[in-house]
């Protein structure tokens, strides 16, 4: 048979947890017990409407910027699958993705179309996402 449980000793970590604390250290009631995390501080008045206003710009820019992307890579797509020209998706998504290629439309020139669109366009969807996240840090450091 077993031999039954030994009984708790002063080493043990249930007794010593268990034990009072000695006199010298007196409970602080103005700072946070250790075992529980410490709240935040909570912000009031012009500063909590100020940094509202920081998230929601910053968010607004991560958007319009993720919305672009998502354009840009659509239309690589649609040119790559060889959507129909005709299609007023098409060419809705054509006009926004023309306008929103800055600059990276024709930066490279290879020998088939879709692959040249498909690099060309993926390539802005990407500076679009850098370029938007890197702004929205920015902003969001304003926030005090």
């Amino acid at each position: 048979m077993t031999e039954p449980p030994k009984p708790p000793e002063a080493g043990d970590r249930l007794v010593a947890a268990n034990r009072p604390r000695p006199l010298e250290q007196p409970v602080s009631l103005t700072q946070p017990r250790p075992h529980r995390p410490a709240l935040p501080r909570q912000v009031t008045g012009p500063v909590r409407v100020w940094r509202g206003v920081v998230v929601f710009l910053a968010s607004a820019v991560r958007l319009a910027s993720r919305l672009a992307a998502l354009v840009l890579a659509l239309y690589a797509v649609f040119t790559v699958f060889r959507a129909n020209p005709a299609n007023v998706w098409y060419q809705f998504v054509a006009s926004l993705a023309s306008s929103l290629s800055v600059g990276l439309a024709n930066l490279f020139q290879l020998a088939d179309i879709r692959w040249t669109t498909l690099v060309n366009y993926g390539l802005a969807a990407l500076v679009w996402l850098i370029v938007g996240s890197v702004v929205a840090g920015l902003i969001r450091r304003a926030a005090p």
